[in-house]
Formats: structure tokens, C-alpha cells, sequence
């Protein structure tokens, strides 16, 4: 694992720790770079640190002048054209179709963030399981 150059913040973890954990089957483990949550060993949010240029692919995805924490997480259909089309804070990472990054900061709307997380949560979950929530 290569480890990150900035600490998480406390404070955005424990709030997306909250988040993330309360959805059925929901599991966390350190991940590359970051935190990531996963339901079923598949992965639907990702947090980590963006400083300049590193995490490179990261970095050239989301254009930062301080480091700052972003949350990749998953959507598609409507609600992935509305968040890209929305722009900052929200941008589409070229990796993945249904991948979109949120920089998160003071002005962070948390209920969204849950709403979110939970849309990408289902998006990720066995119908079984999605159904419950």
C-alpha cells in the first residue's frame, strides 16, 4: 500500500465513517491511498487526499491548490449528468463511467453526501440487500 501524504481529516471521516457504516453489510478497510467502504467486497466510496499532483491520476481529475479531501464515489444515468453537469464540486474522474469525485470543504452538504453514498451504496449491493433501504 503506498501510504498517503496527508492524513485524512478526522472530522470527514467520522462523518462519512457514520454515513457509510449505517448502510446494511457495509464494511471499511484502508485502501491504496485512503479510506474505502464497500458492500458485498465492492467498493462504493472512496476517501482520500489531493495535494498538486499527487495522487497523480487523482490530481490530474480534480484540480486543487491546497490538499484537500475527495470522495469518489458511484451514480449514473440522470443524477451522473446532473452532478456533472453541476461542475465544482463535482467532477468526472476519466477512469470509470459511473465514478464521480466531490472535493469536500466548509460549504460540504452533508445531507447530499449521505444521499449520495447511499444511491452508490445501492448501485453497488446484491437487489436483496438494496431493497432494505
Amino acid at each position: 500500500m503506498i501510504e498517503a501524504r496527508h492524513e485524512l481529516p478526522p472530522d470527514v471521516l467520522a462523518r462519512l465513517r457514520a454515513i457509510c457504516l449505517a448502510l446494511p453489510e457495509a464494511g471499511e478497510e484502508p485502501a491504496w491511498v485512503g479510506i474505502r467502504w464497500w458492500v458485498r467486497r465492492k467498493a462504493f466510496a472512496h476517501l482520500l487526499v489531493i495535494d498538486h499532483e499527487w495522487p497523480p491520476a487523482y490530481a490530474r481529475a480534480v484540480p486543487v491548490e491546497e490538499p484537500t479531501p475527495v470522495l469518489t464515489f458511484r451514480s449514473t444515468g440522470d443524477e451522473l449528468a446532473a452532478l456533472i453537469a453541476t461542475g465544482p464540486p463535482f467532477h468526472k474522474p476519466p477512469w470509470h463511467p459511473e465514478h464521480v469525485t466531490l472535493t469536500l470543504g466548509p460549504d460540504t452538504d452533508w445531507t447530499e453526501v449521505a444521499e449520495l453514498l447511499t444511491e452508490s451504496w445501492r448501485l453497488q449491493a446484491p437487489k436483496r440487500i438494496a431493497d432494505l433501504v
